[in-house]
């Protein structure tokens, strides 16, 4: 006799973040099945983050300290900072691509899906390439902390993690605001990356260099030295310039906050802006 005993049902969707993982599953098969071709993008990505860390030490070359900092300190700061830019440059750096997607009418698919469109933009691409910096930025931050004077305290301990988990978020709200802009640019790529890849280079310099209004608006209205400035004046107990007190490093979360609070505002004003590749 068969059996009559009703049978628990699989779900059919799975769980919420099922399509996005198997749309970055593909990215990442895809990247791995032309290996010379995926190996030469790595190179080339670690060629980009040498370049970076020449310049540092071409500047150390000539001088001993800069901003107050020297050379052990400044491997924290470009570590700190291009660690958090590179991983939010995995994570969502892509979504640059909007406009070119605004340009084609290709949006429109976004739109007809039952996700929301902003998350399937940053699951849309996934560039392993981009692992070389990551690496990069890694080892600096190693060798920082290694060849500075560090008191592993606990509140050192705690700063350190807080800083590459919230410089991370702070650079992806950056990428956030930047896409969100272009419903209405266009074709200001060039305008938006004056602050997230001019905001990752600022924060790879000690802020304290900069005049009084790059200082605020680098400190509190694109806030790029909460990224790594602040955190490794932290880590190194060393005083801040005026305007940049040592203990706002501990405001970081606020920071963070308040970068996605404006992102997604932007985002929900471009959203609703945008009326259609026809439009």
């Amino acid at each position: 006799m068969a059996d009559l005993a009703p049978r628990t049902r699989r779900p059919l969707h799975g769980t919420w973040h099922t399509p996005y993982a198997a749309v970055i599953g593909s990215r990442i098969r895809a990247q791995r099945s032309y290996r010379a071709s995926f190996l030469l993008d790595l190179f080339g990505s670690l060629l980009v983050g040498l370049t970076e860390f020449a310049e540092v030490w071409v500047i150390f070359h000539n001088v001993q300290v800069l901003g107050g900092l020297d050379f052990n300190a400044i491997l924290l700061v470009f570590g700190l900072s291009n660690l958090a830019f590179s991983l939010a440059d995995l994570l969502v750096g892509h979504i640059d691509g909007l406009p070119t997607f605004v340009r084609m009418g290709t949006l429109d698919a976004f739109y007809l899906r039952p996700q929301p469109v902003l998350a399937q933009l940053m699951t849309c691409e996934f560039s392993l390439r981009r692992l070389s910096r990551i690496g990069v930025a890694a080892t600096a931050l190693v060798a920082g902390l290694v060849r500075c004077d560090v008191d592993w305290s606990l509140a050192t301990r705690a700063m350190l993690p807080m800083a590459i988990v919230f410089g991370t978020a702070i650079f992806a709200g950056l990428f956030v605001c930047a896409a969100s802009l272009q419903f209405f640019l266009i074709n200001g790529a060039e305008l938006t990356n004056s602050f997230t890849y001019g905001g990752s280079y600022a924060s790879s310099q000690p802020a304290s260099i900069f005049p009084t209004p790059l200082k605020m608006i680098f400190g509190y209205l694109v806030p790029v030295a909460f990224t790594a400035y602040l955190p490794t004046l932290a880590i190194l107990d060393l005083p801040g310039p005026a305007g940049l007190p040592t203990w706002l490093a501990w405001l970081l979360p606020l920071a963070a906050a308040w970068v996605w609070a404006l992102a997604l505002t932007l985002w929900r004003w471009g959203t609703r802006h945008y009326q259609g590749g026809g439009g």
